[in-house]
């Protein structure tokens, strides 16, 4: 994948250089090409196809977390492996 990028800037940047060093051409041109043909098109380009490669690390971290979670729930509280009471007492009528 890198590879095509890097032959595909290469190329880019060899049409870049050749419109800045011919007569009729101008810096500026060679600028927007490059950016236009090059660094744009390039971009979008790797992000689709890193997209499988970040879904694939989400998901990992979200397994990670849910095994983080689940054993996190198995521990009791307090560490006594006791049941907790009610934190509140309920309410009732005087006699």
């Amino acid at each position: 994948m890198y590879l095509v990028a890097i032959a595909w800037i290469y190329v880019v940047l060899m049409m870049a250089l050749a419109e800045a060093t011919s007569p009729q051409g101008s810096v500026l041109g060679a600028l927007i090409t490059f950016g236009l043909y090059g660094l744009l098109p390039l971009s979008i380009v790797m992000y689709l196809l890193g997209t499988p490669m970040r879904r694939r690390k989400r998901r990992e971290r979200e397994a990670q977390e849910a095994a983080g979670a689940a054993a996190a729930a198995s521990v009791p509280p307090d560490g006594r492996g006791q049941p907790a009471g009610d934190a509140v007492a309920p309410v009732g009528k005087e006699p």
